[in-house]
């Protein structure tokens, strides 16, 4: 999990090989959320500014956004999500991943947590 960033927002981003971010949320995130019923994932080709809103969640406890914390374009989604909305509260940092980003400029993420600063912040 070292790979990871986080936001302090409880978003992950994991730089890929191919130069892409995959984004999900952390499992204390779901955690707080309790069972997510359903994900509304934004349409491939996509852009979006930093901070704007991408993906809207909604659980039995609360609805709850992801929000890019860079400007990119959305170049795929995971679209198993909005079938089995379930993935992102058994599997959170891996089948339940909410989308991949091309980001217009990967250093705008340099103030992210590693997982150590992550786990400080939770406190």
């Amino acid at each position: 999990m070292s790979e990871l960033r986080f936001t302090e927002d409880h978003e992950w981003l994991r730089l890929d090989d191919d130069g892409l971010f995959t984004i999900g949320i952390t499992d204390h995130a779901q955690d707080q959320l309790g069972d997510v019923v359903f994900v509304q994932l934004p349409e491939v080709g996509a852009r979006f500014g930093a901070g704007d809103e991408a993906v809207v969640i909604e659980s039995v406890k609360a609805a709850g956004e992801i929000h890019l914390p860079a400007a990119g374009e959305i170049v795929e989604v995971n679209v198993a999500l909005p079938d089995d909305p379930a993935r992102v509260n058994q599997d959170p940092l891996g089948d339940g991943w909410f989308l991949r980003v091309r980001l217009e400029d990967p250093s705008a993420l340099g103030g992210l947590m590693d997982e150590a600063g992550y786990r400080a912040f939770l406190g």
